[in-house]
């Protein structure tokens, strides 16, 4: 194909309902935009929040804009040390996962479901889909060349949306593995 892809390393983070966001924070709290993401209208944010598992606790950025649920996304290593079997999921798909508690300055939370490792995935355009000659859900591997630890990862999700801009995403784990940061191609 030719064509690379930037590949992003997505490190642990939190994404927060606008209930359990007032809950944390305060009623009516909105949160802060510190840096825009590469993804259009996603941005980190200047609050974080401390992730609590049986055996650990471990303070996270938030990202925003808040969502209809909140999650927790992790590395596998993450997960460990919190105490929390993270099953490797789609964002959004949280039915049947771990749950933990969140503290924030104003009050904490219980979710009951929602710890997740995220599945890795590419972003694009339906635009960028046609020129890689993939569709919405279709599934890939992707080489990845980096100066000291090249690699193939496969599994990888294509997630096509008009919403979206160009570029992989991984967890710190994926990224340690690779030696990120790094580009990729996708090889079927």
């Amino acid at each position: 194909m030719g064509k690379t892809i930037l590949v992003e390393t997505s490190a642990r983070h939190v994404h927060l309902s606008q209930a359990d966001l007032e809950t944390l924070f305060g009623e009516g709290y909105v949160l802060t935009n510190k840096k825009d993401l590469s993804q259009p209208g996603q941005f980190a944010c200047q609050e974080k929040v401390t992730v609590v598992g049986p055996k650990g606790e471990t303070k996270m950025s938030i990202l925003g804009p808040t969502r209809a649920n909140t999650q927790v996304e992790v590395s596998l290593t993450d997960a460990r040390a919190l105490g929390v079997k993270a099953l490797i999921r789609e964002s959004g798909d949280i039915e049947g996962t771990a749950g933990c508690k969140l503290v924030g300055p104003a009050g904490e939370v219980e979710i009951p479901c929602g710890v997740i490792a995220a599945k890795r995935h590419i972003h694009m355009t339906p635009a960028d889909a046609k020129e890689f000659g993939v569709q919405d859900k279709d599934v890939v591997s992707v080489e990845v060349k980096s100066a000291d630890r090249s690699l193939i990862f496969g599994d990888v999700i294509c997630r096509v949306s008009d919403s979206y801009a160009l570029a992989m995403h991984i967890d710190t784990d994926e990224s340690n593995a690779a030696g990120a940061p790094c580009e990729g191609t996708i090889i079927k």
